[in-house]
């Protein structure tokens, strides 16, 4: 039975992207110790800012109000670039000028998991999609921009927007999303191991490597 670490992310959470890394980081811990570890990722939704209007809405502003004013923002966005140097990542929190719903960003996730699972394809899908939130500005709410992150991984263009131009899917996502928060999950990233430990937050890969050794002892 092939070793399965759940990643709960959004993809509007900084920290989900650099949780990522950290992740990545910690297997090859692991595999120090054991270099036949193999394992596989399923990513599941989580909503950050449920109360996103679909067409998004003006980020900064969203923020200044939620943390008390531009200074504390900056202190935020400073706190979040220094920790994404170390992990190869540099934030361009000026170039996002909207706040995502991102219900079509999961539903695309999903479909990438559900229909013909490449893992390779689906870590590059992810990558794709925090790099257009944090590094292009692009907005990843927006069915046109997330088709254009697929086809850049390798999906076929016209079926991915045939796909988001629906509603499939819509009622899976919310729902799993609703589980997730049953469970008591209310921060992200959330990494679940196969002994139903959690370990919560981009943690040190230390930490998560621990984690999966204690998974991997039961």
């Amino acid at each position: 039975m092939m070793f399965t670490i759940e990643i709960v992310s959004d993809v509007v959470c900084p920290w989900c992207f650099i949780g990522t890394r950290r992740l990545a980081a910690a297997v090859e811990l692991v595999r120090k110790e054991r270099p036949d570890f193999q394992y596989r990722k399923h990513w599941l939704p989580f909503f950050l800012n449920p109360d996103t209007p679909p067409e998004g809405e003006p980020y900064l502003p969203f923020l200044e109000k939620k943390f008390g004013g531009r200074d504390q923002v900056e202190m935020i966005f400073s706190r979040v670039r220094e920790a994404g140097k170390a992990w190869g990542i540099d934030y361009a929190f000026e170039k996002i000028q909207l706040r995502a719903n991102t219900l079509q960003a999961h539903r695309l996730i999903h479909r990438a998991q559900t229909v013909d699972p490449d893992p390779a394809q689906i870590d590059a899908l992810i990558e794709r999609l925090y790099a257009a939130q944090f590094q292009r500005g692009e907005h990843v709410g927006d069915p046109a921009v997330l088709t254009a992150c697929a086809v850049e991984c390798g999906y076929d263009g016209p079926t991915i927007a045939a796909y988001l131009a629906s509603n499939a899917d819509a009622d899976v996502v919310k729902q799993k999303a609703a589980e997730v928060q049953a469970m008591g999950i209310n921060m992200v990233p959330t990494f679940i191991l196969p002994d139903k430990q959690i370990i919560v937050g981009a943690e040190d890969p230390a930490i998560l490597a621990a984690g999966i050794r204690k998974a991997l002892a039961t």
